[in-house]
């Protein structure tokens, strides 16, 4: 089959991919769903396939941005020759880059009519448990009006709802509870009682490959869920041991309206651009538990989920996972400090900008002086102030770098005597340049 994999390198999408590409192998880990022989042709979409062709360099991928296609004729020149579509999109809560209206709503609302039109067999839905029109998230409706369009259409559809999803890959919220349970000696809990099911990425994706491969799962759809339904303070505590980290010295368990305060300021970095895995839509899925119902795919197919502790064990956890962890717990609080620390840099400037002037006048001149103090405040805001936006981070970290390196430039020649300060206010600046270049290589999101 050709088949196309919309979201093809996100977390769940790249472990489809892998399993489908491995299915046209003959991939013994898939026989006994009888599609090894199955020769599968995927073909990747994405906002930026450049991502997928790093992940995937052999598989075809599609620029485009689902969001925008929103009538079938946008879809009718990528389903050309399309067998079965794997729909593996989607965020979390609508945003600066994201409309979950337009992307998880209308598009695929448009897609399913488009499929109908161009004669395409099967339809693969990744959904997510609780998805109903009446669902207290944007995204849990909007994935439920997809939902209802497939079941509505003359595809061979299948629908999943995977509960937490647990991968090697760190991101979302596989990257949360990797950080969380970084946290020294102690280990803060917000929301410690809620309960979420668990699944590994690896079973979603065999499910996903079962499901174009056997025509029994068409019309139905399955809650890939374990049977157990761990409070979220398990979890935590799981994958802390299993990234070898010890037991805490204790558990400190925060009241809820924390965990909304936290959602809070998960949602200003979403207005910033970052994809915080713990803005308000997560806390409010908690809130409500992830649960699902395990009984129908152990029904349809005599499999059941793996376990949380048997899905970790299947999973390395290697020095460079407890490294992530470890930095990933550290990054926004030293991003919000070299922010910090640019701005205020700046505004100092302005506050104490004759003495500074002062300091620089006999060897400049008082008007080259004045307007270098000035131009050196306002870049330092834009500089503090870039940091901030996800879009701007990578090039304003490298910005810090040339302007602090510019900084001792000048000042070694107009100002020597500062080095042997005893303040060391030049030597101060090298930690600085470390903090920025280390910010910028941990710029990338995937």
């Amino acid at each position: 089959m050709k088949i196309l994999v919309l979201g093809g390198y996100g977390l769940i999408g790249s472990s489809i991919v892998r399993a489908l590409l491995d299915a046209v192998q003959g991939d013994a880990g898939h026989g006994d769903a009888g599609h090894g022989d199955a020769g599968h042709d995927v073909i990747g979409l994405g906002r930026k396939p450049k991502k997928g062709v790093a992940v995937f360099p052999d598989v075809r991928w599609i620029g485009a941005d689902i969001g925008v296609l929103l009538t079938p004729e946008d879809w009718a020149a990528h389903l050309a020759g399309i067998d079965a579509v794997v729909n593996a999109s989607g965020a979390l809560q609508s945003g600066p880059r994201d409309d979950l209206g337009a992307s998880q709503r209308d598009a695929i609302v448009a897609l399913v009519a488009a499929c109908e039109t161009a004669g395409v067999q099967n339809f693969v839905q990744i959904s997510a448990p609780g998805a109903v029109p009446d669902a207290e998230t944007e995204f849990l409706r909007t994935k439920a009006v997809a939902d209802e369009a497939l079941r509505q259409s003359s595809l061979n559809w299948t629908i999943f709802k995977p509960g937490l999803v647990i991968s090697p890959v760190a991101y979302g919220g596989t990257s949360l509870l990797r950080m969380v349970a970084a946290f020294p000696l102690i280990q803060p809990m917000a929301l410690a009682n809620a309960r979420a099911q668990t699944v590994g990425v690896d079973e979603v994706a065999e499910a996903v490959v079962m499901a174009i491969s056997e025509p029994k799962l068409a019309g139905q759809e399955f809650d890939l869920v374990e049977a157990e339904a761990p409070t979220v303070e398990t979890i935590i505590l799981s994958f802390r041991k299993w990234l070898g980290f010890g037991n805490p010295w204790f558990v400190l368990r925060l009241p809820a309206f924390v965990a909304v305060f936290i959602g809070w300021l998960a949602d200003i970095a979403g207005l910033l651009g970052w994809r915080a895995p713990l803005r308000s839509t997560a806390m409010k899925v908690l809130f409500r538990d992830v649960i699902g119902d395990p009984a129908p795919w152990k029904k349809a197919t005599g499999r059941v989920v793996k376990p949380l502790a048997e899905t970790l064990t299947a999973l390395p956890a290697t020095p460079q996972e407890r490294l992530y962890a470890r930095l990933k717990l550290l990054f926004p609080f030293a991003l919000v400090l070299l922010s910090g620390f640019w701005i205020a840099s700046g505004i100092i400037g302005f506050i104490s900008h004759n003495s500074a002037v002062a300091l620089v006048a006999q060897q400049l001149g008082q008007p080259l002086a004045d307007m270098a103090v000035r131009a050196g405040s306002v870049l330092d805001i834009v500089i503090g102030v870039g940091i901030l936006f996800r879009k701007s981070f990578v090039w304003a970290c490298l910005g810090a770098v040339g302007l602090s390196l510019s900084y001792l430039v000048i000042g070694t020649i107009v100002t020597p005597e500062i080095w042997t300060d005893p303040m060391g206010p030049f030597v101060k600046v090298l930690p600085g340049i470390g903090l920025a270049l280390m910010l910028a290589s941990m710029g990338d999101e995937r």
